[in-house]
């Protein structure tokens, strides 16, 4: 059975910061109210050119606050280049997720899925399941990869994965601490229809819900679980 109250330590991996409230937001406050350990890994930093460092203090700073109402135990900041991870050795990216997941030993992993537009979340992935690789005595027994809104569902049809969920975890009571927590990451926020607005995660949470049965839920690919 895979439901939160059988997560135990779990680890998110956020290829940038608000990825974890789009994808898992819900199910991070679950965890808390159940009394379950949760930690952030965020993969990437915004730097200059790109970004300035008054845009990155900002986002940290908006994450510090959205961590803290779903209950994050540890936000954890890998630092590799935002929209830069694809001129970032594979080596390099590995041992930065490996290092964390040594660190917080979780039982289980959420980690962004492998056919997402931007190729953060992809490299992501797979860096994920380099650091995850049942090859020691402890690993992650359960891995599941999340959905993000703008960057899921925009991949190419019959060409490359599409987000087939088969995993929904109901969040009727905590939707609201989600949209709570994706409020605090104003920078990132736009106004419907878009699909980083409020509105959006609400719909994309009913019509997942909607698909079981249920009021809300968070949606979710199995890749590994171990019993």
């Amino acid at each position: 059975m895979i439901s939160p109250e059988t997560f135990g330590r779990t680890l998110v991996i956020a290829p940038h910061p608000d990825d974890e409230v789009l994808g898992a937001g819900g199910v991070l406050a679950l965890l808390s109210n159940l009394g379950q350990q949760s930690f952030v890994a965020v993969v990437t930093t915004g730097r200059p050119p790109a970004f300035s460092e008054e845009c990155t203090a900002r986002v940290q700073s908006e994450t510090r606050y959205a961590h803290k109402l779903l209950g994050v135990r540890k936000t954890y900041w890998l630092d590799q280049p935002a929209a830069g991870l694809f001129e970032t050795p594979h080596s390099v990216l590995n041992e930065a997720i490996l290092t964390v997941v040594r660190e917080v030993g979780p039982k289980t992993l959420l980690i962004p899925f492998v056919g997402d537009l931007h190729i953060d979340h992809a490299l992501t992935f797979t860096s994920s399941l380099v650091a995850a690789r049942p090859n020691r005595e402890t690993y992650p027994s359960t891995i599941l990869a999340y959905e993000t809104l703008s960057e899921t569902h925009w991949n190419a049809p019959y060409i490359t994965p599409n987000f087939v969920p088969n995993v929904f975890i109901d969040i009727e009571s905590t939707l609201e601490q989600k949209l709570d927590a994706m409020g605090c990451y104003a920078s990132q926020l736009r106004d419907a229809p878009h699909e980083r607005s409020l509105e959006s995660m609400r719909a994309l949470a009913v019509i997942r819900g909607a698909a079981v049965h249920r009021r809300a839920a968070e949606a979710f690919t199995l890749v590994r679980h171990v019993t």
